[in-house]
């Protein structure tokens, strides 16, 4: 088998992820996914980051034995907190892609002299690692950072589209922080299930950007530029996760768009 026969491997803390993996297989169908989402850990958003580094270290084993070709972080807290070491250690076993880069190098290309906002979780916000990143090759760009912790385990739970949602949502977005900016990004992979809430908040006068499908874009582009995008598979796909439960499986049509079949993997026995 050649490498551009082999899978390509996405894990997040948890089903947030799976917005990334469904925006990649929308994109490029005939490429098969492993998923490996640590629901033993999540969320990873309040985790420490030497925590996050060696879940991340332990799930990229799993991903390569698995022959993987490129490994995508699919979750903010990780990709900031464990993008580098991952990297070094991973070497040219496969490519590495995080859902950051994608998104500054969007930001830089389409938003030059703009008022950017960004709502995530608190371990992403604090790391400040948007900010850097932006300052380095944007300077010209504001940035605006928002952690918005309710989000999360509100979408985790269900409430969104109603009235309980809308409600958080206005009351985050509302912030004086975000105030007169041009674009957001939802720097968490779970955001992108409340899309519709949040352009309705601004009425189309905000850009919503969603790191899902940028991220999926950059991956294409990257596979094309290395020679390693599968034309002629028909792979099929693999969902493990680190701790099983049947209210986890329920919820995963809702990232995924369709039911998906979870099988557990311990990372740690």
């Amino acid at each position: 088998m050649n490498t551009r026969e082999h899978p390509i491997g996405i894990f997040d803390s948890g089903i947030g992820g799976l917005t990334v993996a469904h925006a990649i297989k929308e994109l490029m169908p005939r490429e098969s996914l492993i998923y490996f989402g640590d629901t033993a850990h999540l969320p990873y958003g309040d985790k420490s980051e030497a925590a996050i580094q060696a879940y991340s270290v332990k799930i990229a084993d799993v991903l390569l034995q698995r022959g993987c070709k490129a490994i995508v972080i699919a979750c903010n807290s990780a990709s900031s907190s464990a993008y580098e070491l991952l990297k070094e250690y991973v070497g040219s076993k496969a490519l590495v892609v995080n859902v950051i880069d994608p998104m500054i190098e969007h930001v830089r290309s389409n938003f030059p002299d703009s008022n950017i906002g960004l709502i995530g979780t608190r371990r992403t916000v604090d790391s400040k690692i948007y900010a850097t990143r932006i300052a380095e090759v944007a300077d010209s760009v504001h940035l605006s950072s928002l952690a918005t912790p309710l989000l999360v385990p509100m979408i985790e739970e269900g409430f969104f589209d109603n009235r309980i949602s809308s409600e958080i949502i206005a009351t985050y977005l509302d912030d004086p922080s975000l105030a007169d900016i041009q674009a957001i990004i939802l720097g968490c992979t779970h955001y992108p299930l409340i899309r519709q809430q949040i352009d309705a908040y601004y009425g189309g006068g905000v850009s919503v950007l969603d790191s899902s499908l940028i991220t999926a874009l950059h991956l294409k582009d990257l596979l094309e530029e290395k020679d390693m995008l599968c034309e002629k598979c028909e792979g099929e796909d693999e969902f493990l996760v680190s701790d099983y439960t049947e209210s986890f499986q329920a919820s995963t049509r809702l990232f995924f768009g369709e039911k998906v079949r979870l099988t557990n993997y311990r990372l740690w026995e």
